[in-house]
């Protein structure tokens, strides 16, 4: 007898989530849907390929899904799924050829298929062939579908993203702590990586960490820098658990801070805890955004501001997925959306080189700060 598969979650929470999947398939008229986006797989299968072969699951209206594999793969699939049909194919044969030869066998080569046209797995060669494939087959477009049922989490998300969250500090609290003088900045990185894997998250995959005048970017790359006196070091780290990741960004400055150190950290704290008290269900995100945006123009701290201050935070897989951030739900100026609860974001501001995030979770009532530590520059 085949061990059973260590489930990321209960049976009844991927029910509910392919029950809310045939729900909006019906809406759109769709017999079949075809899934590759490796989140999505991961958030209704458990399981989460790579995208050397293409890869998919099938998901008809009535009967069980069966997930196209890469027999290479098999083990791994039935470790952490849930599923219990599938049709493998070796890496010599055409996957596309097998989904579509599976397709006729089910008789449903003449379906109404939808497919996500806004998979990055569902190349324009890849979608030309299956419909050479499956000539009789009408296409419907499933785009945003999923990305939209994943924006309120479940108690059993929210669960990995607290434990993700306390990594976070944990880790962050440890790599401020090894940093000074004369040391280079990839201790912090050696130091995040270690906390990740010792505390149980999926993986070392750190996140950005840049000292020195790379500080000006949020997203410098790792060097060898050894941080000097005045030096300022930009962290952010991102643990995931299961895939869901908490993330958090800290500033550090080696020896004492200038005074326009000190006093850019305490207004951009300042001005952060304002939007962040506003942060609660029914709320346009525009105004959310406005609260941050407009006072560190004012106040000079950024000439140009045109990047988001938050966006929507969650299910990633590790170590990533072709785009490291979920823009589902941005703040921007124009954005006419409302917050609800279970919904989770990264929330950050940036300005002269230092930068402060948080795990935000909107709660009934407001929010909630999943990440804990101390809101501060850092002094090593």
């Amino acid at each position: 007898m085949a061990p059973e598969p260590q489930l990321a979650f209960t049976r009844e929470e991927y029910a509910r989530r392919l029950t809310a999947v045939r729900d909006h398939m019906r809406r759109l008229g769709a017999d079949i849907l075809l899934v590759d986006e490796k989140e999505h797989l991961g958030y209704l299968t458990g399981f989460t390929p790579s995208a050397t072969m293409y890869q998919a699951c099938v998901i008809p209206l009535e009967q069980d899904p069966i997930m196209i594999l890469r027999r290479l793969d098999e083990h791994t699939f039935t470790e952490v799924t849930w599923l219990a049909d599938y049709v493998l194919f070796g890496d010599g044969e055409d996957p596309i050829a097998v989904l579509a030869a599976t397709l006729r066998a089910r008789g449903w080569a003449d379906k109404r298929i939808a497919v996500e046209f806004d998979s990055h797995y569902l190349t324009i060669k890849r979608f030309e062939a299956m419909r050479a494939a499956l000539p009789s087959a009408t296409f419907v477009d499933f785009s945003g579908v999923l990305w939209e049922l994943r924006l309120i989490k479940s108690p059993e998300e929210i669960a990995y993203l607290r434990q993700a969250a306390a990594i976070a500090d944990e880790a962050m609290r440890r790599s401020i702590a090894a940093l000074g003088e004369g040391v280079s900045e990839r201790v912090a990185a050696i130091t995040a990586a270690s906390t990740y894997l010792e505390m149980g998250a999926d993986s070392g995959h750190v996140g950005p960490i840049a000292g020195g005048n790379r500080t000006n970017s949020l997203h410098g790359g790792l060097r060898d820098h050894r941080l000097q006196r005045g030096d300022l070091i930009h962290l952010e780290l991102c643990p995931m658990v299961r895939g869901y990741s908490a993330r958090m960004m800290r500033p550090a400055v080696i020896g004492a801070p200038s005074p326009e150190q000190e006093e850019t950290a305490r207004q951009l704290i300042a001005i952060q805890d304002q939007q962040f008290s506003a942060l609660r269900p029914g709320v346009v995100a525009k105004d959310v955004d406005r609260i941050a945006r407009e006072q560190v123009l004012s106040a000079g701290l950024r000439d140009v501001f045109d990047n988001t201050t938050g966006y929507t935070l969650g299910y990633y897989t590790a170590p990533y997925p072709p785009r490291t951030s979920d823009f589902t739900r941005v703040f921007l100026p124009t954005s006419e959306w409302q917050l609800e609860a279970g919904m989770v974001f990264h929330m950050y501001l940036w300005a002269r080189g230092m930068a402060f995030s948080e795990t935000i979770l909107i709660t009934d009532d407001g929010h909630e700060r999943l990440t804990k530590l101390e809101r501060q520059l850092f002094v090593r």
